[in-house]
């Protein structure tokens, strides 16, 4: 198989096995390792040479380190040391330590036992920190501490990347090489961090002067691929390199466009990475190891959830927040396939085993993360105390309230409303879930409890009953339907103002009971206008009056926007877009009127017409269109696109 085939089977294969795992909410690394287990020398056999497509994916590995140390940072770690380098750290070494225990005890040798140990003490960055950003849950006690150990693990993995290779070296000459690997490692780094901090910077500004986005990219690509030769050369691995580039450009001000320019080449490399660990799969030495695998990962995920579990009680967690993190922590994570890779001489049905159990645990972990309340809630009861206490906390700051305001989050936008409502005399209660700033907005005096807002309890708490609206202050369209959701069964005439991002979510909030949408860029284009009006001599009065005629009809003069070839989000291609339609002599629109060509049965509506360099702002339904007029419709693109036949076909 040539270079190219073997590329264009990869690339399709991964499409379709990524758009299938999508659609059932499963992460897609294993759609990944589910391609590379099909196509490989176990199953179909369709890759001929495996070595090239291993060469190629070397590179994901280099990108994927990169980027770790891309979001590294010194301040944050700073903050968060005390879970980083305390509960990080004891979880990391303890879990290492029994790991490699239990394997010595199963008749693994201690060297692959060291480094097996190793990466089953790693959990998934990347599926989990999505998992808490889905929930809301990244500030809360539990959240805090997922993602101080995430962030020990990922800097753990550079001196696991270190020791492993070394562990394969007969024992007599392991201290020697381990110690020359270790020194090599130090001044590397060393007179990388110390000359690179310098130049890194210089550097960059020398390059930014190009204004080219070309040289940017392909300065990136240098930086990262000549630190990686550098230490390759040094006897040590490509992704360390690639790592301390990360860690360098961090600390500049061209971290986050380097980040975006990165990330393609990181996905599509590292896709193909998790594509070659999944060729080693073979389906038939792992038919009769099913109860070596069943073991393996019961005694993975039972292992690590009661390590993170007793170490974060001892570190002074509550029963609660300990068992959650435990249960978020359990599974096995993508640097476990990294380091797998790093293994030379592992056994073949050890590495079987090893790479099942880290798939099934990932495959499982969000159903885990799904039901870790549940379990929480059925074995501690002092949770069911916490809980109420939460709740009498919220009842009795909104008891003495009465036609008051509950704002759904008192972030900037919440406490900037709930400053407005105190001028006015209006009361509040708001709920948020961020414990620092409930207790830093409670000792200023203002009126907030930490509470989930999505849930009925708290807003019951909060006085629904009594309460005059419902303000939801964050732009998270599933959380606002959750909350209206509550407030039409609790009190459907209470009306309940939303705020979201833009105008593609406006109809599907209006339909789920939202008295009034506000979009902030429509708000923020209004805003904008009306300065700009002002500032050319527009009177203020009639600014004032135009502004309150786009709100009164639901910003429907500002809907939708002309799509440019640098509009591809998925789901903006799904929203309401603008499109011109010239109308030429012998179309069928012309010399009818729009009442005739009924565009709003195709679920479009005329936004425009501009005729003879004139614009009409407000097409009447009685306007008859004429040849060379230019007809501006507003709709989704399919039906978009049968209002464009409609006009100018028979």
């Amino acid at each position: 198989m040539s270079a190219l085939s073997l590329v264009l089977l990869l690339l399709g294969a991964s499409v379709l096995a990524v758009v299938v795992f999508r659609r059932f909410n499963l992460p897609p690394v294993l759609g990944y390792l589910a391609v590379g287990s099909l196509i490989g020398p176990h199953a179909l056999n369709l890759m001929g040479d495996v070595q090239k497509a291993s060469h190629l994916a070397e590179f994901g590995v280099v990108f994927l380190m990169f980027s770790i140390g891309l979001e590294f940072s010194l301040p944050k770690l700073y903050a968060m040391k005390r879970i980083v380098f305390g509960l990080g750290l004891l979880q990391v070494v303890v879990t290492q330590v029994l790991a490699t225990g239990v394997l010595i005890l199963l008749g693994v040798s201690w060297q692959h036992g060291i480094a097996l140990g190793g990466l089953f003490a790693m959990s998934s960055t990347a599926v989990l920190t999505k998992l808490l950003a889905e929930r809301m849950q990244l500030d809360s006690p539990h959240g805090r501490e997922v993602l101080g150990v995430l962030l020990f693990q990922d800097l753990a993995v550079v001196p696991l990347l270190v020791v492993i290779p070394a562990l394969t070296q007969p024992p007599e000459k392991l201290a020697m090489l381990l110690g020359l690997a270790l020194f090599k490692a130090v001044v590397v780094l060393a007179v990388i961090l110390v000359f690179g901090q310098r130049l890194m910077r210089k550097w960059f500004h020398f390059v930014a002067r190009a204004r080219s986005p070309e040289v940017f990219v392909l300065n990136v690509l240098l930086i990262t691929l000549a630190l990686a030769y550098v230490t390759e050369l040094a006897g040590l691995s490509m992704a360390l390199g690639a790592f301390v580039a990360g860690m360098l450009i961090s600390e500049t001000e061209f971290r986050l466009q380097v980040e975006e320019d990165i990330k393609p080449f990181r996905d599509v490399l590292m896709g193909l990475f998790f594509v070659t660990i999944g060729v080693r799969l073979d389906v038939q030495i792992l038919v009769g190891l099913w109860w070596q695998v069943l073991f393996g990962l019961l005694a993975l995920l039972v292992l690590k959830a009661l390590v993170v579990g007793l170490l974060s009680r001892q570190l002074g967690a509550s029963p609660g927040n300990a068992i959650r993190s435990a249960l978020w922590l359990c599974a096995g994570g993508e640097f476990g396939f990294v380091l797998l890779g790093e293994i030379a001489g592992l056994p073949k049905n050890v590495e079987q085993v090893a790479l099942t159990v880290l798939v099934l645990s990932m495959l499982i972990a969000p159903f885990i993360v799904q039901y870790s309340e549940k379990l929480v809630m059925r074995f501690v009861a002092s949770e069911w105390l916490m809980r109420s206490m939460q709740l009498t906390q919220i009842a009795a700051q909104s008891m003495t309230t009465e036609k008051h305001a509950i704002l759904c989050g008192f972030g900037r936008n919440g406490q900037y409303l709930a400053r407005f409502l105190g001028q006015e005399g209006v009361g509040y209660i708001a709920l948020d879930l961020d414990p620092d700033r409930v207790r830093e907005a409670a000792a200023g005096g203002e009126s907030v409890v930490f509470g989930d807002a999505g849930r009925k309890e708290a807003l019951m708490a909060a006085g629904l009953m009594r309460a005059s609206v419902v303000i939801v202050t964050m732009a998270d369209t599933s959380l606002a339907e959750k909350i209206m959701h509550h407030v039409q069964s609790l009190r459907p005439e209470l009306p309940v103002v939303v705020r979201t991002a833009d105008d593609r979510d406006m109809e599907r909030l209006s339909k789920a009971g939202a008295a009034e949408v506000v979009p902030e860029t429509l708000e923020a284009s209004l805003m904008l206008a009306s300065h700009a009006l002002v500032l050319v001599g527009v009177p203020i009065n009639r600014v004032l009056k135009r502004i309150r005629t786009i709100r009164a009809k639901r910003y429907s003069l500002l809907r939708g926007y002309y799509r440019g070839v640098t509009d591809r989000d998925e789901e903006e291609a799904r929203q309401s877009r603008l499109h011109s339609v010239l109308l030429t002599p012998g179309a069928r629109a012309v010399g009818q009127t729009l009442a005739e060509i009924d565009l709003v049965r195709l679920g479009c509506e005329v936004s425009a017409i501009r005729r003879r360099g004139i614009k009409a702002v407000e097409p009447a339904p009685e306007t008859r269109l004429e040849a060379g007029d230019v007809v501006v419709v507003l709709g989704a693109a399919d039906a978009v696109e049968a209002a464009e036949q409609r006009l100018l076909h028979q």
